[in-house]
């Protein structure tokens, strides 16, 4: 599903991850990724919720950072990813985290749905990423 994802965020050559390294990732010796699965009425996966925690150095906590939420098209619409972010927020709540964030897409129709479950952008922080060359040069100049 994470290769159907990059296909519907229109940039499926920037997905190169491999089954085994999503094996790794979620089943390694030291797990780092977490996964929930919904599945549809014939058993098959139609959604998933990939994440990691967080830490909050204000509140002191741990919360949950949702790498790739993706229901398949046939789902959406059917609750599928309301589920995913309950148990998600449920999951926080037991363990006292303060926080479920991830990132959208502008142009991502999903943000009327998200504003509609009280998740509010946070348009005041600016993500920042470094990789490739810069990450490299970086590094070395320790």
């Amino acid at each position: 599903m994470v290769h159907e994802l990059a296909l519907f965020e229109k940039a499926p050559e920037s997905c190169t991850l491999t089954e085994d390294q999503l094996v790794q990732a979620l089943f390694g010796r030291s797990p780092t990724l977490f996964c929930d699965v919904v599945v549809g009425a014939e058993d098959e996966p139609v959604g998933m919720a990939l994440w990691f925690l967080n830490f909050s150095t204000w509140d002191g906590v741990h919360g949950i950072y949702l790498e790739d939420l993706y229901v398949r098209p046939a789902a959406r619409g059917t609750g599928a990813g309301k589920a995913l972010l309950a148990t998600l927020a449920a999951r926080c709540v037991e363990r006292g985290y303060t926080r479920l964030e991830w990132w959208v897409l502008h142009w991502n129709p999903a943000r009327g749905f998200y504003d509609g479950l009280g998740a509010v952008p946070m348009d005041e922080w600016v993500p920042y990423r470094i990789g490739g060359d810069a990450l490299a040069e970086l590094a070395s100049s320790e």
